[in-house]
C-alpha cells in the first residue's frame, strides 16, 4: 500500500501533473521536429539532384555553344583568308580599280556638265591606242600561246606603253 499511496501521492501532485504534462509537450515537439527534419532533408536532397541535373545540362550546353563559337572563329578566319587570297589575284585588283573608275566617272558625269564631251573623246583616243597596240603578229602570237595571268598583264602594259610612245611620237 505504501507504494499505491506513494505513487498517488505523486500523481496528485501539481508540480509532477505540470511536470509530466511538459515532458509530453516536448515528446510532441521533438516527434514534429523529427518528422519535419527528416522531410526537409528529403527537400534538400531532391533540390540537389535538381540542381545537378541543372548543372550538368547548363555544362552541356555552355560546351557546344564553345565549339560552336570554335567552329564559327574558324569558319570566319577560313573566309578572312579565302577574302585576301581571291584579293591578291590577278586581275582582282583591276577590277575593283575599275568600279572605282566607273564610279568616279558617274559622279564627274553629274557633277561637271562639260565634263562628258572631252571625256568621250579622250577615250576614243585611248581605245584607238589599244586597238593599234592589239593588232599584228606579237599580240596575236601573244593570245594563241598560254602564259599565266601577271605575265599577260605585264605584257599587255608593255604593249600598251610601247604603241602610245608610238602614236605620241608621231
Amino acid at each position: 500500500m505504501e507504494e499505491a499511496s506513494w505513487l498517488s501521492t505523486i500523481i496528485t501532485n501539481p508540480f509532477a501533473k505540470g511536470l509530466a504534462l511538459g515532458i509530453l509537450f516536448c515528446v510532441v515537439i521533438f516527434i514534429r521536429g523529427f518528422l519535419r527534419r527528416r522531410e526537409l532533408a528529403q527537400e534538400v536532397a531532391r533540390l540537389r539532384t535538381h540542381l545537378h541535373t541543372k548543372l550538368e545540362i547548363d555544362s552541356k550546353e555552355n560546351e557546344r555553344r564553345k565549339q560552336e563559337i570554335e567552329i564559327l572563329k574558324q569558319e570566319r578566319d577560313n573566309l578572312r583568308i579565302t577574302v585576301q587570297s581571291l584579293n591578291q589575284k590577278p586581275g582582282r585588283k583591276e577590277i575593283r580599280q575599275y568600279y572605282v573608275y566607273q564610279t568616279a566617272l558617274d559622279l564627274m558625269f553629274e557633277k561637271a556638265p562639260g565634263f562628258a564631251p572631252a571625256w568621250q573623246i579622250t577615250l576614243k583616243e585611248a581605245e584607238n591606242l589599244f586597238e593599234k597596240s592589239e593588232r599584228g603578229v606579237v599580240p596575236l602570237l601573244k593570245r594563241l600561246m598560254p602564259t599565266t595571268p601577271d605575265k599577260q598583264v605585264e605584257e599587255y602594259e608593255r604593249l600598251s606603253r610601247v604603241s602610245l610612245e608610238d602614236s605620241i611620237a608621231r
